[in-house]
């Protein structure tokens, strides 16, 4: 089904949405009947089921893959950050899908379905009893255990599935987070302060739905069956279906505008086959459409680009050699995004040792409250959960309100600061875990476990909380921060690419961390002293040496962040409704010659 490609005609009425929202007809709509706070509740609730659901898979996904799949440490932690990688890269061919050809709702539409497919796919897999190797003979101790091999047939069923999930979610993630913004118009101050909010309440549902699968689905999962433990989510993920479904005559829509990858294309070779062109001191000469609804202003940051638009006498005007000062401005304000998504991608990295070597430390603590219950090994990344809950609550509803009367900024302080806070807890969070993970590592070795090939040691897995926690609050700040900063920050035409960009870093994190811990783990293996740092028993692997490799990387990068977020400039577009007068007129006099 084709897009919204009509450009309508908006009335004088002030009630109409001034951003250019419509209905799927492309007709405007009126603020008072779609859109606000009451349109978002219902992606908010989706949010919750979909997260539920999607974490009720990748929450405990690394134990499947070494309780019933037979992988090792190694491979079972890299086919999870694989597939999590995977599922955060998508984004960008689902945001380019909704620019370019079909809009963000029926993107969002197709998506689900291939996403829902994928659950039920993976469902079956885990059900049916030919679909999975037999249970391993153990004799003694898992390290003694005798395991058969996974058949490719086995294998491809199961991975087919999650890569299916994680097309469908590429698709639906970064459309449904956008969806939910333009619910509120950018000329109305009032809903201007709730977009200001909504990414914090997203967020949270966000987190909330992660929680609940943390906490009951793998408890199911590890005490009833993966067949329900699997079933459950997908379940879960029709019902949020469903409950977006319902919020259909209450959204506003924005027109697809075209490619912004082919837009930011064109500028790039339009400067680049300029490049001996002088960039004329007085802007005003440089060419612009008097039709923009959103005109920006000509800058001298990233001065290069300006040579696009600048008109050259005998020079054919095609759109490969003369832009308009809004294109080029457009393309600026993604590239200058670009180092700081850079900086994302070790603290991504970081977040990703959550779901997969976190757990498996999990696994060899004593995980006993009172005589008879045992916390599931994933079920402990709740504290991760809980702590951005809590951290995302406290600071929409009491930091932002304290901190807006010191510094006069309607987010409290500024994204990039709330961000590179954000890094330096990640900083402190690899310091603790590094320290907790050589404290647990004497204890193994004092016991004699090292040899014995024993992996419980006789210690609480509350141990652990303050590395969990660490992360977790962390991860408010940097996750909600860079979803807000890519998301403000990108050009209206570009919104699904801007949100993209924050779900792609922590996708290549995920990839990232693949790499580190294969490379570390090979490189140890051959020329360390002992085994290596990452094996299948951790009592005899070194993960403390991992933690501190992260640790340093983390502290180089958040100098870098230091260096990029000085140098960075937001943008600052002229809404043409909202302006003050003189700079309405300047405006004018810039952009209409």
């Amino acid at each position: 089904m084709a897009g919204l490609s009509s450009s309508p005609k908006v009335p004088a009425d002030k009630d109409y949405a001034q951003d250019g929202s419509v209905d799927l007809k492309g007709n405007p709509v009126l603020r008072s009947e779609r859109g606000g706070w009451f349109a978002c509740y219902f992606i908010v609730v989706y949010e919750f089921f979909e997260r539920m659901a999607y974490y009720g898979i990748a929450s405990n996904l690394v134990l499947y893959l070494t309780r019933e799949l037979h992988q090792g440490t190694v491979a079972s932690a890299n086919n999870v950050t694989y597939w999590v990688g995977t599922t955060f890269l998508m984004p960008v061919l689902g945001a380019f899908v909704a620019d370019v050809y079909l809009g963000r709702y029926w993107t969002y539409l197709i998506s689900a379905a291939l996403y829902f497919t994928g659950m039920c796919l993976v469902t079956v897999a885990v059900s049916v009893r030919s679909l999975r190797p037999p249970p391993c003979n153990v004799h003694g101790n898992e390290a003694t255990a005798e395991c058969k091999p996974t058949s490719t047939l086995q294998l491809a069923v199961f991975f087919s599935a999650l890569y299916i999930i994680a097309f469908g979610s590429g698709g639906t993630k970064p459309n449904v987070a956008t969806i939910g913004a333009d619910q509120f118009d950018d000329f109305d101050p009032r809903e201007r302060t709730h977009k200001i909010s909504f990414f914090n309440w997203w967020f949270l549902s966000t987190f909330l739905g992660s929680l609940f699968a943390h906490v009951f689905l793998v408890f199911i999962q590890d005490n009833v069956g993966w067949s329900v433990g699997y079933g459950i989510p997908t379940a879960g993920l029709f019902l949020s279906i469903l409950i977006f479904l319902a919020g259909t005559p209450f959204y506003r829509h924005k027109k697809v505008h075209g490619s912004p990858l082919t837009q930011m294309a064109r500028v790039l070779v339009a400067a680049t086959r300029k490049w001996s062109v002088t960039v004329p001191e007085n802007l005003v000469q440089l060419h612009e459409l008097n039709h923009h609804k959103l005109r920006i202003l000509p800058t001298n940051s990233l001065r290069f680009l300006n040579k696009a638009a600048v008109k050259v006498v005998g020079q054919m005007r095609t759109r490969w050699m003369l832009c308009t000062v809004t294109e080029v401005e457009e393309t600026k304000q993604m590239l200058r995004l670009f180092p700081i998504w850079i900086a994302s991608l070790i603290p991504a990295s970081i977040a990703a040792q959550t779901h997969t070597l976190f757990v498996k430390q999990c696994t060899t603590l004593d995980r006993h409250i009172g005589k008879h219950f045992q916390i599931p090994p994933a079920s402990f990344a709740t504290s991760v959960t809980i702590a951005m809950i809590v951290t995302t609550f406290l600071y929409d509803r009491y930091f932002v309100k304290i901190m807006k009367k010191y510094t006069a900024n309607p987010r409290g302080i500024t994204l990039l600061q709330r961000i590179g806070f954000g890094f330096f807890l990640h900083i402190v969070a690899m310091l603790v875990a590094s320290l907790t993970e050589n404290r647990r590592l004497r204890v193994a070795r004092d016991l004699g476990l090292v040899q014995s090939g024993k992996e419980v040691i006789p210690r609480t897995i509350f141990m652990l909380l303050p590395q969990f926690a660490l992360v977790g609050v962390a991860d408010s700040f940097t996750i909600v921060g860079m979803m807000d900063l890519c998301y403000s920050q990108a050009p209206e035409s570009m919104k699904s690419l801007g949100t993209s960009y924050s779900l792609t870093s922590y996708g290549i994190g995920n990839f990232l961390s693949s790499v580190l811990l294969s490379s570390v783990s090979n490189i140890t293996v051959k020329f360390g002293a002992r085994k290596g740092w990452i094996l299948n028993n951790l009592n005899a692997s070194h993960l403390d040496y991992y933690y501190a490799l992260l640790l340093l990387l983390s502290f180089f990068n958040f100098l870098f962040f230091l260096c990029v977020s000085k140098l960075y400039v937001y943008k600052a577009e002229v809404f043409d409704q909202e302006v003050e007068e003189d700079c309405s007129a300047y405006a004018d006099k810039v952009i209409g010659a």
